[in-house]
C-alpha cells in the first residue's frame, strides 16, 4: 500500500525499489559467478579424467582428449559434465587390470600421438567385442556406451589429424 509516496512500513517507496533493484543485481552477480564456478569444474572433469589415463602423453594428446570430450558430453572415463560417473568405461576397466598387473594405470595413452591412437582403438575394439557375451544390459547402460564409443572414435579423428 502507498500513500502519499510512503510504503506501508513508513518507508519510501523509491528507496524501496531501489533497494530492491541493488538486491536484484547483487543475486545477478552471484548467479554469474556461480556459473562461471560450474564451467571451470566442467573443464576439470574431462581434465582430471585425463590425467588419470594419460599422465606422460604429450600436450596434442590432452588437446585432442578435450575437444573431443567437449564434442561429445562425456569423456573416456565415462564421466560427464556433472561429474558423475555413468558407467564403467573400457579405460577404467584397463586402469584397474593395469594396477592389478602391478603397471601404472596412470599411463594408458603412453607417452606419443601413435601409443595413444593404439590405445584407443583398443579400448574401442574392447568395447566392440565385450569378453562375456550374452550379458544383457539395461537402456541406459547401452545409451552410455554408445556415449563412450562416439567419444573414443571422436578421440581418434582428432588423433590421426596429428
Amino acid at each position: 500500500m502507498n500513500v502519499n509516496g510512503l510504503g506501508t512500513a513508513n518507508y519510501q517507496t523509491a528507496g524501496y525499489k531501489a533497494g530492491k533493484m541493488e538486491k536484484n543485481a547483487s543475486q545477478s552477480r552471484f548467479l554469474e559467478t556461480v556459473s562461471e564456478q560450474i564451467s571451470q569444474r566442467e573443464r576439470n572433469y574431462d581434465e582430471e579424467a585425463f590425467e588419470s589415463v594419460g599422465a606422460n602423453a604429450p600436450e596434442e594428446v590432452k588437446q585432442a582428449w578435450m575437444e573431443a570430450a567437449k564434442e561429445i558430453g562425456t569423456n573416456g572415463l565415462g564421466i560427464g559434465k556433472n561429474g558423475m560417473m555413468s558407467h564403467i568405461s573400457q579405460m577404467m576397466i584397463e586402469r584397474v587390470e593395469r594396477g592389478w598387473n602391478g603397471g601404472d594405470p596412470n599411463d594408458i595413452l603412453g607417452s606419443s600421438v601413435q601409443s595413444a591412437l593404439r590405445a584407443v582403438k583398443q579400448a574401442l575394439y574392447d568395447l566392440d567385442h565385450p569378453r562375456s557375451a550374452g550379458h544383457t544390459r539395461s537402456i541406459e547402460a547401452q545409451r552410455c556406451r554408445a556415449q563412450e564409443r562416439k567419444f573414443y572414435q571422436a578421440f581418434i579423428e582428432r588423433l590421426e589429424r596429428l
